[in-house]
């Protein structure tokens, strides 16, 4: 009886495992060539974004193996975004005086660890200075680092921006002295002394198929439409702004994320909204978002009371996606992919800590195909009803108990 439950058991369990890896759930594939070590890494195409769900959870890898059976390798997606480390270095104020030339404000940095950014946190609100930064090792002689540095903070009902981070080229000094070239005596709340590294990202560039510059008066804004070739994930946007005169307008980015068709014949489009900032002319009008699988994008400029900037062009970037992929039989792999009916794989190498190795070898998938509904991948699924499924299981959690409850009488 207890050997017959098991055996029983075991089948059931086998079944199961078998029904949830079948590539034939999938719509397309790719194959990978080169599998030779453990771990590769394999770049996914522009193609796959089209094709796969927008959170990626219905990308697999499924292998082949010589008794025509599937077996599934685990992997960890990876994004080359940028890397970066912000490091507070300890300081102290030394003094603030004044002069006809501005304010000084001088500071002791007690190490010897190079700073490249120091933020500053005045009273006031609204203010518009041109900055001077000095390094000295004795206070005696001073060494210009960056001149005519400009901050600037505008707040109001409207608008509510603040530039005042001074980023300069890595500098190793005792002290250092800033000149704040202002008729007013500016009050430092607050200050920070980085150490700023970044590790810059791996981009793709995306095409541009169709743009759209709009200024409709009624709404003082500038509408933007842009297309992109295919679905891609989106994560940077560029506008260039070709005037040379200050400006500061609020920008919204947004993506279509559905389309409805009116009675009319015309879509409509709904929006979400990606990311929003100041659209300026102190900093660069990069903006990084999210990830997100997008084609259609708008971006909104408020121009208030003020003429539309001449915009000339857009640029959209999105980051390189690698999965990271683990290979323990000898199979013949295939990239999977396009089943909006399942879930985010749940792997080990998620949630534990794996050392990967140095110098782990990228792959590229093949062709993507379609896979048809009768091609086979591998063992026929027992049960391809879940209902029948979990009847079963209830079967095997009564028998279970009842073999339990005949174990507690036998040894009474």
């Amino acid at each position: 009886m207890k050997n017959n439950i098991k055996v029983f058991i075991y089948t059931i369990l086998l079944g199961c495992s078998i029904t949830y890896a079948q590539m034939q759930d999938y719509s397309y594939k790719s194959k990978l060539t080169g599998v030779k070590d453990v771990w590769h890494s394999i770049a996914l195409p522009d193609e796959v974004f089209s094709k796969v769900s927008p959170d990626l959870s219905d990308v697999r890898v499924f292998g082949i193996t010589s008794k025509n059976d599937t077996i599934e390798a685990p992997y960890i997606l990876r994004l080359k975004n940028e890397k970066v480390s912000r490091e507070r270095i300890p300081f102290t104020i030394l003094n603030t005086t004044y002069n006809d030339k501005g304010s000084y404000i001088t500071m002791e940095v007690p190490t010897k660890r190079s700073i490249n950014q120091i933020t500053l946190n005045f009273k006031k609100s609204n203010f518009d200075w041109l900055v001077t930064l000095e390094g000295s090792q004795d206070r005696k002689e001073w060494f210009t680092i960056t001149e005519d540095y400009r901050i600037l903070s505008i707040k109001n009902e409207l608008t509510n921006y603040k530039f005042t981070t001074l980023q300069f080229p890595k500098a190793q000094y005792k002290y250092f002295r800033i000149l704040v070239k202002s008729n007013q005596k500016p009050i430092l709340q607050s200050s920070e002394v980085i150490k700023y590294e970044k590790k810059e990202a791996s981009y793709r560039n995306y095409e541009i198929t169709n743009f759209n510059i709009q200024n409709p008066k009624d709404t003082k804004q500038t509408i933007i439409d842009v297309k992109l070739q295919k679905k891609v994930p989106v994560s940077y946007i560029y506008v260039e702004v070709q005037d040379t005169f200050d400006y500061y307008r609020p920008i919204s980015i947004r993506y279509v994320t559905d389309s409805i068709q009116n009675p009319k014949g015309e879509w409509i489009f709904r929006y979400r909204e990606l990311n929003r900032g100041i659209l300026n002319s102190i900093e660069s009008n990069g903006f990084v978002n999210k990830s997100t699988i997008a084609q259609k994008l708008r971006i909104v400029v408020d121009n208030h009371d003020n003429q539309p900037l001449k915009i000339s062009k857009v640029k959209v970037k999105g980051y390189q996606h690698e999965l990271v992929t683990r290979f323990t039989d000898s199979a013949a792999y295939y990239l999977v992919y396009g089943n909006n009916k399942v879930e985010k794989p749940f792997y080990d190498l998620n949630y534990v800590t794996t050392k990967l190795p140095e110098g782990i070898t990228t792959i590229s998938p093949g062709v993507a195909q379609t896979i048809n509904y009768e091609e086979s991948s591998g063992v026929e699924p027992l049960f391809t009803n879940k209902i029948w499924l979990w009847a079963i299981m209830l079967i095997v959690i009564l028998l279970l108990g009842g073999f339990t409850l005949s174990m507690i009488k036998k040894s009474k």
